[in-house]
């Protein structure tokens, strides 16, 4: 089945999956509207079409290993995770225009608002829990 853009309904039920994601660890929210960036044209255009990440907001891009912010108009915390979802590696405020590191055994990366991380006291090590966004 179609919707109005031509994409299928699975694809655009696949484009609006939003998360809220809790630190475990440290009993913190982290973030309350995560959409996920599972594609390779997803992933390809993570936030380069965004001008600002408001606090509680986030991409969560799957698999991905290591991120740049070439072309980003704005700086973001960044946290690399395992299978388990544990924190592996995280960065604060990486600038535009830098790239991470290849992080090994990272599945996945959860991209948010600089100074997010801070905040929420979330820190290598730390479990992640994901769960479905009400609407």
């Amino acid at each position: 089945m179609l919707t109005n853009a031509g994409t299928t309904a699975k694809e655009s039920e696949k484009a609006t999956r939003r998360f809220v994601v809790r630190n475990r660890t440290r009993g913190t929210i982290v973030a309350e509207d995560v959409h996920v960036a599972d594609t390779p044209s997803a992933r390809r255009v993570g936030l380069l079409k965004h001008s600002e990440l408001k606090p509680r907001e986030g991409l969560w891009i799957y698999p991905c290993q290591a991120v740049h912010t070439f072309w980003m108009r704005f700086p973001i915390d960044v946290a690399f995770l395992d299978r388990h979802r544990r924190v592996r590696r995280v960065y604060h405020r990486l600038l535009p225009f830098r790239l991470t590191r290849f992080v090994w055994r990272s599945r996945s990366v959860l991209e948010l608002a600089a100074g997010v991380l801070e905040e929420s006291r979330t820190e290598s090590g730390d479990e992640l829990e994901f769960s479905r966004h009400e609407s």
